[in-house]
């Protein structure tokens, strides 16, 4: 049987709890706006985060993996593909990786001082665009 309390490691996806408006860039032309929300299941193991973004409709699922010792997630949206990340709030660093850490594809975004807002760049070899996110 498995501990009854959540991992420590899942704290830091603390900063994420709430609805942020996202707004996302290709050469510094807005393409897609929309919001997102994370919100604790109850019990406090898995962070849920709705994406209502552009044509993207998707629910997903972050969790602590005791084997890797990461914070892994599952996306369920508008494709038959599950799409798996890691992800990691390092001081003011967000890390999203498409896969496992190390990966060319993924998110990185710093917070501002207060922490209301995230910029960044989604990421992987050949592309990418400019994303924000502002606290509502």
């Amino acid at each position: 049987m498995s501990d009854k309390t959540p991992d420590p490691a899942l704290r830091q996806l603390d900063v994420l709890i709430g609805t942020w408006k996202v707004t996302n860039f290709d050469n510094g032309q807005e393409t897609d706006t929309g919001t997102v929300t994370f919100e604790w299941l109850p019990g406090g193991f898995f962070l849920t985060q709705r994406v209502k973004l552009g044509d993207t409709d998707a629910i997903e699922f972050i969790g602590y993996d005791a084997d890797t010792k990461t914070l892994k997630s599952h996306l369920f949206g508008t494709s038959p593909e599950i799409l798996k990340y890691t992800w990691e709030v390092d001081g003011d660093t967000l890390t999203i990786w498409y896969g496992d850490p190390g990966s060319p594809a993924r998110f990185v975004g710093t917070f501002n001082e207060d922490r209301t807002a995230n910029t960044g760049a989604w990421e992987w070899p050949g592309g990418g665009y400019e994303s924000t996110m502002t606290r509502v």
